[in-house]
């Protein structure tokens, strides 16, 4: 599964922080990290998102 689409999940409350970890294998300061990464990929408009990234 696309871990975005995780961490969108997460971020939309249909998952816990922990479930979200255990779906993307992670630890719990290795989530934080995913987070804080992905925070800054969603400043990028969606048409110049590549697909499948």
């Amino acid at each position: 599964m696309d871990k975005s689409k995780v961490i969108a999940a997460y971020r939309r409350g249909f998952l816990t922080v922990r479930e979200c970890g255990q779906i993307l294998g992670v630890e719990e300061l290795q989530l934080q990290s995913l987070l804080k990464q992905d925070e800054g990929k969603q400043s990028i408009p969606e048409a110049q998102r590549r697909i499948g990234s």
